[in-house]
């Protein structure tokens, strides 16, 4: 158990170093805090949203941070953006992704 003022995140235990996530619906609110978590704890991370604007400004900023967060526009609405999401995220990643987290259409 963690003692008073210690920051979990310093614990390798809490590391995701090594991981890869994908994050939907993520230019504001609660998937831009995800985002955040994730790369924070060392996981690379791809995000999209529907709004290229946001997701830039976005994208700024955490690349400011020093996250690994790569980004695409995609309403997950719609069937053929989705596949082309997966392709991209399958090609970023090589494959691999060991986190999903599926925040698209909460705003609605």
């Amino acid at each position: 158990m963690a003692k008073p003022g210690e920051n979990l995140r310093d614990k390798s235990r809490w590391s995701l170093g090594g991981m890869t996530a994908l994050v939907t619906g993520s230019s504001k609110g609660l998937g831009e805090a995800v985002v955040e978590e994730l790369a924070m704890l060392g996981a690379r991370v791809h995000t999209c949203a529907r709004d290229e604007t946001l997701l830039q400004e976005c994208l700024l900023e955490w690349q400011v941070k020093g996250f690994q967060v790569t980004t695409s526009v995609c309403d997950v609405s719609s069937r053929d953006q989705r596949h082309k999401l997966m392709e991209n995220v399958s090609s970023l990643f090589q494959g691999k992704l060991n986190i999903l987290v599926n925040n698209a259409g909460t705003g609605i």
